[in-house]
C-alpha cells in the first residue's frame, strides 16, 4: 500500500471517529437561532456617520461568518442593538514642526472606539445579551488629508469592535 492512500485513510478513519466523540463541524451559535436583524444604530458622539458605518459592518461581519442568516426586524430570530458611545482620538507619537521653534506636533495618532450592544429575542422580557461593551482601536498617520485619515482609521476602529461583537453573539452562550 502506498504511503499517500495509507495517510488518507488514516485521515479518514479519524474524522469517522471524531464524529462519534461528540465533535462537530459548524456553527457555535445558539441551536434555537437561525437568524438576526442589525437594529439602527444610535451615534452618541459627534463622530461624522459613526452609526451608519458600524451598522454596515454589522451586517457584512454577520453576512461573512454565516453563523446567523441576517433578516429584517420582523422576520429575525433575535434582534442586535448598538450604540456608539466614544469614539476618540489621541496623539501616539510626537515630532517637531520644521519651523524652528520646537513645537511638538503629533505625527501617529491613535482612534478609540466604544460600542454598547445587546440582543433580545422579541417577545421575551429578558434580554438574551444583556449590555456588553465592546471596543477597537486602529491607528493612523499624519498626512495631507487628515480628515479623511481620521475617518478611515475610525472605520477600521469599528471594524476590530465589530469583531468582538459578532463573535460574543454567535459564540457567548
Amino acid at each position: 500500500m502506498k504511503k499517500s492512500s495509507l495517510l488518507s485513510l488514516l485521515v479518514s478513519a479519524v474524522i469517522l471517529l471524531a464524529g462519534g466523540c461528540g465533535y462537530h463541524f459548524g456553527s457555535l451559535a445558539h441551536p434555537q437561532l437561525e437568524s438576526i436583524a442589525v437594529a439602527p444604530v444610535i451615534n452618541d458622539t459627534l463622530a461624522f456617520n459613526a452609526a451608519a458605518v458600524l451598522r454596515g459592518l454589522l451586517a457584512e461581519r454577520f453576512t461573512t461568518d454565516g453563523s446567523l442568516k441576517l433578516k429584517s426586524k420582523e422576520k429575525a430570530d433575535c434582534i442586535l442593538y448598538a450604540r456608539v458611545t466614544d469614539v476618540s482620538y489621541k496623539a501616539s507619537d510626537y515630532g517637531t514642526d520644521h519651523f524652528g521653534d520646537d513645537t511638538f506636533l503629533g505625527n501617529e495618532w491613535r482612534c478609540t472606539v466604544k460600542v454598547e450592544y445587546s440582543v433580545i429575542i422579541p417577545g421575551r422580557g429578558k434580554p438574551l445579551i444583556a449590555n456588553r461593551t465592546a471596543t477597537g482601536t486602529s491607528d493612523f498617520l499624519n498626512g495631507p488629508d487628515m480628515e479623511t485619515a481620521r475617518l478611515n482609521s475610525m472605520r477600521q476602529a469599528l471594524f476590530a469592535a465589530t469583531k468582538n461583537i459578532v463573535s460574543n453573539v454567535t459564540e457567548g452562550w
